[in-house]
């Protein structure tokens, strides 16, 4: 009786250990890569995503023995690139590495965006996150309840820029006015160095941004950090609130980088990428060098990734579908 009492207790235990060594061994059993795999990125070459993969990818190639390829296929709001992954092979050899606005965004502001990137793309892993930074003018208020209470008492004075509509900061921006009564308006500028310029000019008062597009001028002074919208305090900002701590916890808004694979891709090409990438992902200097362009490491599993995806996807559909927000085509 003693024996079968202890071997109840231990059987979660068995139970996991006999999963993972399963997820292991399918992932070992399949011969892939066997030549360079393309990863698709939907914009411009030299942008953040570009920056990541420059950091993982390496790794990636000395643990899975092949290069990795990025490629660049911009257009559309980064449509033309995605729709290449989705109407891929699903072999392994060709994949997407793209942001929120890919997987949880862009179904919502485009109705005749050509897919539905959470049934035809398959998730392999959320590799890193940035928060954004809500950043305002030397001059302006000292917290973000200051400036939210400054904007309700005075309707339509205060403005906040974006690099444009439907974009990160964008969506962020429009769920303070939000919960800050409506009371701010939104200027689109064509990318972040006029958004910033703009507030150093007083032609905005508020923006939110990433910490590669707004720490330059943070660090010089030149503007002010109110909070970060990430779950933690920011490493290079260890006094600057969250927005949960600030009082608005629904202000979680992140932008994300999420690596996938055409629907249908083989279960085992997408465990043992996971596996590779899981393990980069842990090691101490990609975090670090993650952390120098502002990002942190993540790695979600597959499940978690697609839970993820599901969960974003209807938190900006709520957040566009309400405040009517709308691409200009």
């Amino acid at each position: 009786m003693r024996s079968l009492f202890i071997l109840l207790t231990k059987l979660p235990s068995l139970i996991l250990f006999v999963t993972l060594f399963n997820h292991v061994s399918n992932a070992q059993n399949i011969d892939w890569p066997t030549k360079p795999v393309r990863v698709v990125y939907p914009y411009a070459a030299g942008g953040i995503g570009d920056a990541i993969f420059q950091v993982i990818g390496p790794a990636l190639e000395a643990k899975l023995g092949q290069r990795f390829i990025v490629d660049n296929k911009t257009g559309a709001d980064g449509k033309i690139g995605t729709l290449e992954v989705v109407n891929a092979k699903p072999d392994g050899y060709t994949l997407l590495m793209a942001p929120t606005a890919n997987y949880s965004v862009n179904q919502h502001l485009f109705p005749n965006l050509g897919y539905d990137p959470i049934s035809t793309l398959e998730p392999i892993s959320m590799v890193a996150e940035a928060p954004l930074i809500a950043v305002t003018s030397i001059s302006g208020p000292s917290t973000l309840r200051e400036f939210s209470q400054q904007a309700l008492a005075n309707p339509n004075k205060f403005n906040y820029g974006s690099p444009g509509t439907g974009s990160p900061p964008q969506l962020a921006g429009a769920l303070f006015s939000q919960l800050s009564g409506n009371s701010i308006e939104h200027i689109a500028y064509r990318g972040t160095p006029p958004m910033v310029m703009a507030m150093m000019g007083g032609d905005i008062q508020l923006a939110f941004g990433s910490w590669s597009a707004v720490g330059t001028q943070v660090k010089a002074g030149k503007i002010k950090p109110l909070a970060t919208t990430g779950s933690q305090r920011f490493d290079d900002l260890p006094n600057v609130p969250t927005t949960r701590e600030a009082g608005f916890p629904d202000l979680n808004l992140t932008n994300w980088w999420l690596i996938s694979g055409p629907k249908n891709i083989s279960p085992k090409i997408v465990s043992k990428l996971y596996l590779a990438l899981k393990s980069i992902l842990s090691d101490p200097q990609i975090k670090s060098k993650l952390g120098e362009i502002g990002h942190v490491a993540v790695g979600l599993d597959p499940k978690e990734s697609a839970l993820f995806i599901q969960s974003e996807s209807l938190k900006y559909k709520n957040l566009i579908q309400k405040n009517g927000i709308k691409i200009e085509q």
